[in-house]
């Protein structure tokens, strides 16, 4: 799968309604809270995966991907955790999307990204994001009024 354009990047923000944060925390010191935040503000509804903590932004936290509901559409899934962790998360994305249509755009934050994880995203044709800020990126590449 090629890598994806910096316009495709800022056609699937413009676009998501629904990122899940994996990793996200509870607390407000915490830079995915604070990205998590900052993407909620905007209009997105986040869904966080913690299996550490209940809530988080005034949303369910679920304690893996693989126990998401059916009936949300999610366009991003934002892995925010340490990196010795993405390929586990990897394969639970492919898992989970292999039972729905859409798949969604898999972002990894900065230093989260590993080989494994982008060629496991390819053969699946799972859109991957690596090394980026999601929040810089919108900042950059989404249009404003």
């Amino acid at each position: 799968m090629k890598e994806i354009s910096d316009k495709e990047i800022g056609r699937w923000l413009n676009e998501a309604k629904t990122v899940v944060i994996l990793g996200c925390s509870d607390r407000p010191e915490r830079t995915s809270y604070q990205i998590a935040r900052y993407l909620q503000k905007l209009g997105f509804r986040i869904i966080p995966v913690n299996p550490n903590i209940d809530h988080s932004l005034g949303e369910k936290s679920y304690d893996s991907v693989l126990n998401l509901p059916k009936d949300i559409d999610i366009d991003i899934i934002d892995i925010f955790r340490n990196k010795k962790y993405t390929n586990e998360m990897m394969e639970e994305i492919i898992k989970w999307s292999g039972q729905r249509e859409k798949k969604p755009l898999v972002w990894t934050q900065l230093g989260v990204s590993t080989d494994s994880a982008r060629k496991r995203a390819a053969e699946h044709q799972i859109p991957y994001v690596e090394n980026r800020c999601i929040m810089v990126e919108y900042r950059k590449l989404v249009p404003r009024e």
